[in-house]
């Protein structure tokens, strides 16, 4: 069953990627084009990764994969020729019969394989070689070396969608390198059984889709209680957006009654709203405490009307607080209480933590003095090692995009 209603109950079930070969087809030419600062190590990576994944599995968290759900959608025909039109035509390939012998080799494939091809991406001269023919491209060495781009970010799955309530929301991705990631995450909503209604009424209600244009992503989500769901206003998410998002959680069966927009410098330092700010307890949260002075609130409220109302506010405790419909609030600022710490840390996702169940969080063990803060404020503090995991600028919440949570 898809349901999260909270931040912290007991996480029953999560979506996650591992990562595979798109990240050996990272090169220092391509880092920025494909948001990274620096070329993790494939084989240490998987490592690290499949121990978040025990941690999750041993605490009673069921765990899906990207791939595996992907294959399984896959292996149905009519599903498989329409997402391999719908990859291709994102792709720009200009030579129509360039774009028929990719699409006969993709059509080839089993599923898994296909599923690999893409997350992992295709190459160029993969398609060259077979067709017995070189290409411009083959020549040039500079020359772009995928027909299909590898999906290098995948494995921070909060960000593709987040799930609402017992709803979905399929982002609009504001980078064009990983347009794919929603696409695929729209199928498998339109297709997987995982995402069926299980009222027997096809799929779960889908709040979000890329093709509404204005970028939102899942990192900018945060669900604090079954009526209210903080999203953050930064460089990756848009007013439009979040507006529209507002306005079908308010007229549909979501239960959701307040939105709480908490703008964020737009700044790649300050990624998404969970790199700087996560909630590990029923009244509690973890900040990174440069940005107290740089963020400015908003609540959005249903009118009678169908329209929305919108109150400008003035402080994030009370506004949390009011809220949360709690006599107080506590914000533990990361870094030990001290500024470069604090940075240091920020910088390695110490405030990125993700809730295992009240009061229990898991974080990556570099960041020394925040999971010290942590558990000096009464906080669980699982430690998992992210040496390679965090190249990508990603923690533990941004690693995973929780389809069930207890209720609260």
């Amino acid at each position: 069953m898809i349901n999260v209603t909270n931040e912290i109950g007991t996480l029953r079930s999560v979506l996650v990627h591992r990562p595979g070969r798109e990240l050996e087809r990272l090169t220092p030419r391509y880092l920025e084009e494909m948001l990274f600062e620096d070329i993790p190590w494939l084989k240490k990576i998987r490592e690290e990764h499949d121990l978040f994944a025990q941690t999750l599995s041993k605490r009673g968290c069921k765990v899906y994969y990207y791939h595996d759900l992907l294959a399984d959608i896959l292996r149905k025909e009519v599903v498989c020729r329409s997402m391999i039109d719908d990859v291709l035509s994102a792709c720009r390939i200009g030579s129509t019969l360039l774009k028929e012998s990719i699409r006969d080799y993709l059509r080839g494939m089993e599923a898994e394989r296909l599923a690999e091809a893409f997350i992992s991406g295709l190459e160029k001269k993969e398609i060259d070689r077979l067709a017995g023919r070189s290409r411009l491209s083959s020549y040039i060495r500079e020359a772009y070396p995928f027909y299909i781009n590898p999906l290098t970010n995948l494995y921070f799955t909060r960000d593709p969608g987040a799930v609402i309530d017992s709803g979905l929301v399929v982002s609009a991705m504001k980078t064009p390198a990983r347009n794919r990631e929603s696409l695929i995450l729209q199928y498998l909503h339109d297709y997987h059984p995982l995402f069926a209604d299980p009222q027997g009424e096809g799929q779960i209600p889908l709040w979000y889709k890329p093709s509404d244009l204005d970028s939102i992503e899942g990192g900018d989500i945060l669900m604090l209680s079954p009526e209210v769901v903080a999203v953050g206003c930064s460089a990756r998410t848009g007013t439009e957006g979040i507006e529209r998002l507002a306005e079908r959680l308010f007229s549909g069966p979501s239960g959701i009654q307040e939105v709480l927009v908490i703008q964020i410098p737009f700044a790649r330092a300050f990624m998404h709203l969970d790199t700087v700010i996560t909630m590990v307890d029923r009244d509690t949260f973890t900040i990174f405490p440069d940005i107290r002075e740089k963020i400015t609130l908003f609540r959005l409220k249903p009118t009678k009307r169908g329209g929305i109302s919108i109150s400008p506010l003035d402080s994030l405790e009370k506004s949390l607080k009011e809220s949360l419909r709690l006599p107080a609030i506590r914000l533990i600022e990361s870094g030990g209480g001290d500024d470069l710490t604090a940075a240091r840390e920020q910088w390695n996702d110490s405030t990125n933590t993700l809730a295992l169940e009240p009061g229990v969080v898991v974080t990556y063990d570099r960041n020394v003095a925040s999971n010290d803060t942590l558990r000096a404020a009464g906080i669980e503090v699982v430690e998992i090692e992210g040496s390679e995991l965090v190249r990508g600028r990603g923690g533990p919440r941004c690693m995973s995009m929780p389809l069930q949570r207890e209720a609260i």
